[in-house]
């Protein structure tokens, strides 16, 4: 479906992020991999058993967030090209659709880069998988997804913009620019969109000019153009997540040991304990309705493109702004011992 003809959707009501799907060189690998280091149980799996000959596919559950990961069974087919081009990575992102009777359902429509949007009813996805049970480490408490970000080519961000506005009827939830998200040496613009309800909100970054480049043209690099950058999931306790996750060899980024020394003078009171957020690593930022807490894994990958994000929230409804000084000075730091800043 073309993004002209897509016109009716902004008139859907959706639920959320129904499931993202990755193509990946090798989903049984990467479920192994998802399911021991971040506690997801594999709950289907669609393949050659299931009568399907072209692919291997891996339904994977924890909470509410379901990931589908995709391997091609030929090496001439879109799904072998795409990881030839991007490596592992985010091919679909599917949004349930509140009406069982819209026409929009099924649709499938190209967004930036490779990527693309799905329309799908709620609990439709088990009926593409035979059943299995098979779990890995103990659950990391992990809810929901929070929201997925895009990154988007130089000039490309208020294109991107205007497309969830015209045909998703999304509205612009938060602007950060340049003087809000830089460091010495390089520099991002983001804005968010957010559909009516805001349970579906896309950060959309594009790179800005900087003395040296920026992790956006870093990740546009190494995946070979536009595509998710992280996908930030909620839990209700970070501390508790965090530390399973790294128990299981998760590795996070981490910022200096002064983050943490003015952080009551600049955060307010919190009720977690400072010393267990600073073993972790994890951030703190408040807003006007209340205060979340974030951290960023290293990329999961051999190439420098796809991470997660954990992410507690107790009343904010930001993204930390607080935070993209020192986060993105980490995230140069990584940079740097790639050879990439």
């Amino acid at each position: 479906m073309s993004q002209t003809s897509a016109v009716s959707t902004h008139s859907l009501k959706l639920l959320g992020v129904d499931h993202l799907e990755f193509y990946v060189g090798n989903a049984k690998q990467a479920s192994f991999f998802y399911r021991n280091a971040f506690g997801f149980e594999c709950t289907g799996y669609s393949g050659p058993e299931t009568g399907v000959r072209d692919r291997a596919s891996y339904l994977l559950e924890q909470g509410q967030i379901r990931l589908v990961l995709t391997s091609s069974l030929q090496p001439d087919s879109p799904i072998a090209e795409h990881v030839r081009t991007h490596g592992d990575g985010v091919k679909a992102i599917a949004l349930a659709v509140e009406d069982p009777e819209s026409s929009e359902l099924g649709t499938e429509f190209p967004i930036y880069g490779d990527t693309v949007h799905r329309l799908v009813r709620p609990g439709s996805l088990m009926a593409e998988f035979a059943p299995v049970s098979v779990a890995g480490s103990t659950s990391a408490g992990l809810r929901a997804i929070d929201h997925v970000v895009g990154n988007v080519g130089w000039g490309e961000m208020n294109r991107w913009v205007k497309f969830y506005e015209d045909v998703l009827g999304f509205n612009m939830y938060q602007h950060f620019d340049d003087k809000d998200i830089s460091t010495e040496y390089s520099a991002l613009m983001s804005k968010v969109v957010a559909n009516g309800n805001g349970r579906v909100k896309f950060p959309l970054n594009e790179p800005a000019e900087g003395r040296k480049r920026s992790q956006i043209e870093e990740f546009l690099d190494f995946y070979g153009g536009p595509g998710v950058q992280h996908i930030a999931m909620m839990t209700g306790d970070i501390v508790d997540s965090v530390s399973r996750l790294e128990s299981n060899g998760v590795e996070f980024l981490r910022v200096p040991s002064t983050y943490y020394q003015d952080l009551e003078s600049r955060i307010g009171r919190i009720d977690e304990p400072l010393e267990q957020l600073a073993k972790l690593g994890i951030l703190v930022d408040r807003d006007d309705e209340g205060y979340m807490l974030q951290i960023f894994t290293k990329p999961v990958g051999d190439r420098p493109t796809l991470f997660f994000e954990i992410i507690q929230r107790k009343g904010s409804r930001s993204f930390g702004k607080g935070n993209f000084k020192a986060l993105f000075e980490a995230m140069e730091r990584e940079q740097a011992i790639r050879g990439n800043l």
